[in-house]
Formats: structure tokens, C-alpha cells, sequence
């Protein structure tokens, strides 16, 4: 593997409107990020993925874009974000953006002139179809629910959008239109981006022509990835858009891919792969049910063990994961993987070792380093994600009480992970002097960066630890390079795996409350990381305490 540039970095991803508030109007904003880059650097991080802040109406909360080439004023100025990319370049930081080309908003000048002249140039942007009385183009069921068509205004047809009707679908089979994104990539990648978080990608290729599936609910309706599994030949838009624009930069770019064929992994990540890197999603999809998130499984410590060795046996060492625990599109990790009750430092400090320490880049989204748990609802009105709102109809259709519908969907709500950071105690959590735009999650007195800073035994410096020992000269080659391999795989209620290059590494958490023995191979040389005081050993067997994490050099 030729090394590059980002393999030994770490990553943060801000959600820009819940990050911080520098005017007090209830938003983040840039200016709020710039205030705290000392902040991420103290703890260690090189790489940010900002979530969307182009202009947008904020239908799915800026993955509606209408101008690609302006900042939204909610989040402030185009000055204010080339000061952003100075200000990080003057730390040895780089900054991400999204980049949302699957769709774009219905407010985009491309979709008002294709409303205009729906046979004319900028018609072809998009997948127009005749309207029909009664019979729809295709019965796909859009990712928020309901089909994916409707009618373009002003007009006999009706456009696609896979996601919300306010996203109409780009028509990636179109070569002006490709070209349109290209120019618009080289553009920001000219003003000195590091690279791209890349959204929905998958998308892009449709099954042409388009056509029926197989009804699976009472809708009528088919879930999209039906069609995504017959469309073939992505590569192609993928390797020129890799030759028109990252290629020319070095840019690091990451993959939001799902649904990808083992085969065509080398194609997406490896040596001259499409992408840098994608993220592992095997954890964050397990338990999902195509009847909707009232139907899910909740996953066992067990059940997130299978799914992380699966992600890295599935890779090996073809390319570099980034590893999550959470993101933007995700409840709080720590109240997801943790059963319930048992959320504390120790057991979040488990959690963060376990994934951080796994072959890959590792992604932290905010908040994730100081534990934050998912919020509480008392009403469907207190909740602002669409994807939920669209749950809950599910779920009372499904029959569920509104009661039990709002428990059910609470738990896998995207505004866990969308409420504002909480930097104090203070009023608005620090976050902001105003109304904050989204409920502070009410534990906010107690989970905060400010009660953490001084504080030894936090999650947050036990974060700055496994940051520092990733980046310690010593242990650098093997943590990044080096390879991973399962211990003591079929042990309840443990994990523990070997990074293995020029030291060999053993990483074993006790996934439980209740103590655990287990034993080593072999004499330990030093225990690098440790998220309690002492190391029990009766001969070759650990006694392990309740969520204890131990990372031994052998």
C-alpha cells in the first residue's frame, strides 16, 4: 500500500447548526467553528467534515442544496468560510465538505429553469417522465416515504427524487450535467478544501430503464435498494469524476457507500480506487427492518463484536475504513451499542477504545468524545428530523399507540444526534446566548466539555489518550498499518482483537457489568491504556472489572 497523506489522521465531523453559536440567533454557525478549533487541536484532531452549509431552504437540513457555489447566511459568508480553511490550514488541519450530487434542491436555478422549459436543456438535468392519470412511473418508495414521484410544477410531467420531494434527482447519465459537478468540485477544492465526505453516492446509477418492483408493504410501494441492486455500471460515473477532480488535488475523499458488492470494494477504496476511504455502516444498519424502525432489533454486545470483525475481514487490507461509532444520520452511540442502563464513563470509554483502535481512520462526530446520550421527547412535536417524523406514521399505521410510536422512534431518532453540543452547564449548554434552533438534550448539566476539561478520569482526555497514543511515534506504524485479528472471538460479552505490525498489540474490553476473566497468550510487556486504576492477573488470566478496557503491548 503506497502511504498517503491522511492514513494517520484523525477525523471529527461538526454538524454545523448544533455545533456553536457565535451571534446568539440559536444556530451554529462558522464563526462558532473558528472560535473553537483550539479546541478540536487540543484534542488532536486533523481532518473536519463540515455537514452541509450551502444555501439551502433546509427541507433535509442542508442536504437540499440551491446554490452550490454560496454559503448559506444561516451559517454565515463565503469570507467567513475561506477564514475557516485559513484558520485550520494554520493548525495543520484540513477541512471537509459534503458533497450532495445525487440531488439537489428544488429551489436550484436547474430545477427552476428545467420547471420553465421541461424539454429544453436543463429538463435533461433531471428524470422527467410523462405524467400519466392514475399510474405512476415507477412504484419505488422514496427513503422518507411515499413515491418517489411528483409533479413538476407548471408542467405535464413529473420529476424523480428518491429522497424528499423538495430533492429532485440529478441525471448522472447526462455529461453536461457531470461536467457541471466537476467544475463546481474543482472550485472548492481550489480554494484549498482538504477533500469531500460524499453523500448518498450510491444513488447516482439507476436501473435503466426504470421500471416496477415487486410491492413489499400495503402501500404498494418497493423499497429503493431493489433498484439499486439491479443498477450496474456506477464505476464509470465514479473513475471520471476520480480523473476530472481529486486525482489533480491529492484530496482525501470518503464514501458514503452502502449496498456495494464485495468484488467491487478494490474499485471503491484500493490502491486507485474512487475513493480514499469509506465508512463502516455493518454496525449501524444491523437490526433494520424493511417494515421500519418499530420493527428493528436491537443489537447485543455480541451482535457490534460480528459486525466490526466482519467490516474488517470484508476489507483486510484492500484500503482503509473510517470507523464510527455515530454520525449526523445516527442516534448517540453510546445509548445505541451499550445496553440500556448501563451507560456510564467506564463503558463509554470501552466503546471509544474498541472502534477507535480498529484498522482504519477513525471518525469522532461531536459530542461523541464527551459520551452525549440520546435525547428525550415528550411529544412527535418536539421533533424537527423528517426521516422520524415519516417513522411515526409507519409505526401508527403498523398499529402501534402514539405513545409507543414515539418511544419506538425516539430511539433511532436523528435528532439525538443533531441537538445542540453541549459545551456547559451554562444556560443553552454554552452552545448559544439565544433560543437554540433544536431542545438542549436536558442532561447537558452533567455531560459537558467544561465539567470534562480538568477532569483526569473524563471521556473526553481518556479520548485525548487514545488520540495520542494513535500518533505516538512508537506505536504509529501499528495501529495505522499494521494488521487485525480476532481473540478470543466466541467469548460472551468480550471483545478483544491483535493489532499486529512492528509491536503487537491486544485490545480486550469486558462488554458487561459484571467481571470477566481471560485469558492471555502470553506475559503482557506494558499496559498502554487502561480506563480504570489497576490490572488484576492471577498467572496468565486477566480478572477483568465491569466494562474494562485494556490496550497491552505483548
Amino acid at each position: 500500500m503506497t502511504k498517503k497523506w491522511w492514513h494517520d489522521k484523525v477525523a471529527y465531523q461538526i454538524y454545523p447548526k448544533s455545533f456553536y453559536d457565535s451571534n446568539g440567533d440559536g444556530i451554529g454557525d462558522l464563526k462558532g467553528i473558528i472560535q473553537k478549533l483550539d479546541y478540536l487541536q487540543d484534542l488532536g484532531i486533523d481532518i473536519i467534515w463540515l455537514s452541509p452549509c450551502y444555501k439551502s431552504p433546509l427541507a433535509d437540513e442542508g442536504y437540499d442544496i440551491s446554490d452550490y457555489y454560496s454559503i448559506d447566511p444561516r451559517f454565515g459568508t463565503m469570507e467567513d468560510m475561506e477564514q475557516l480553511i485559513a484558520e485550520a490550514k494554520k493548525r495543520s488541519m484540513y477541512i471537509l465538505m459534503d458533497l450532495v450530487v445525487n440531488h439537489c434542491s428544488d429551489e436550484h436555478e436547474w430545477f427552476q429553469k428545467a420547471c420553465e422549459d421541461p424539454d429544453g436543456e436543463y429538463g435533461s438535468f433531471f428524470y422527467l417522465r410523462d405524467k400519466e392519470e392514475g399510474k405512476l412511473p415507477t412504484n419505488w418508495r422514496s427513503y422518507f416515504g411515499g413515491p418517489v414521484w411528483d409533479d413538476l410544477p407548471g408542467t405535464d410531467k413529473q420529476y424523480l427524487h428518491v429522497f424528499h420531494k423538495k430533492q429532485p434527482d440529478l441525471n448522472w447519465e447526462n455529461p453536461k450535467l457531470r461536467a457541471e459537478v466537476y467544475k463546481n468540485i474543482n472550485w472548492w477544492l481550489d480554494k484549498g478544501l482538504g477533500g469531500f465526505r460524499i453523500d448518498a453516492i450510491m444513488n447516482i446509477k439507476k436501473a435503466l430503464p426504470l421500471h416496477d418492483y415487486e410491492p413489499d408493504r400495503d402501500d404498494g410501494l418497493s423499497n429503493i435498494a431493489d433498484m439499486l441492486a439491479e443498477a450496474h455500471g456506477i464505476g464509470e460515473f465514479l473513475s471520471e469524476m476520480q480523473d476530472q477532480t481529486f486525482k489533480k488535488y491529492d484530496a482525501f475523499t470518503v464514501g458514503e457507500v452502502f449496498n456495494e458488492k464485495p468484488e467491487e470494494i478494490p474499485d471503491f477504496i484500493g490502491e486507485n480506487g474512487y475513493f480514499s476511504s469509506m465508512f463502516d455502516f455493518n454496525e449501524a444498519i444491523f437490526g433494520a427492518s424493511e417494515n421500519g424502525c418499530f420493527d428493528s432489533k436491537p443489537i447485543t454486545p455480541d451482535d457490534y463484536k460480528r459486525c466490526c470483525f466482519e467490516a474488517q475481514e470484508r476489507i483486510g487490507t484492500i484500503g482503509f475504513l473510517c470507523n464510527i461509532i455515530e454520525n449526523h444520520d445516527e442516534p448517540r452511540g453510546v445509548s445505541r451499542y451499550i445496553p440500556k442502563g448501563e451507560c456510564c464513563p467506564q463503558s463509554k470509554k470501552m466503546l471509544a477504545a474498541l472502534n477507535f483502535m480498529l484498522r482504519g481512520l477513525p471518525f469522532i462526530y461531536q459530542g461523541q468524545e464527551l459520551g452525549m446520550e440520546n435525547t428525550t421527547f415528550s411529544s412527535i412535536e418536539e421533533v424537527d428530523d423528517i426521516s422520524t417524523l415519516n417513522e411515526y406514521q409507519v409505526a401508527l399505521h403498523a398499529g402501534l399507540t402514539e405513545e409507543e410510536a414515539l418511544k419506538t422512534v425516539a430511539k433511532h431518532s436523528r435528532d439525538n444526534a443533531r441537538t445542540p453540543m453541549q459545551w456547559s452547564a451554562e444556560h443553552g449548554a454554552g452552545f448559544t446566548d439565544g433560543r437554540p434552533w433544536l431542545k438542549v438534550n436536558p442532561n447537558y448539566t452533567s455531560i459537558n466539555a467544561a465539567a470534562q476539561k480538568d477532569d483526569p478520569d473524563s471521556v473526553l482526555n481518556f479520548y485525548k489518550k487514545l488520540i495520542a497514543l494513535r500518533k505516538n511515534p512508537e506505536y504509529k506504524e501499528t495501529i495505522v498499518y499494521g494488521t487485525l485479528e480476532p481473540y478470543l472471538e466466541t467469548q460472551h460479552n468480550l471483545m478483544a482483537y491483535y493489532r499486529t505490525g512492528d509491536k503487537t498489540l491486544l485490545i480486550i474490553g469486558n462488554y458487561q457489568t459484571s467481571p470477566q476473566d481471560a485469558v492471555l497468550p502470553s506475559p503482557y510487556k506494558k499496559v498502554l491504556l487502561n480506563n480504570y486504576d489497576d490490572v488484576e492477573l492471577t498467572g496468565n488470566t486477566l480478572v477483568l472489572k465491569g466494562y474494562q478496557l485494556l490496550i497491552m503491548e505483548m
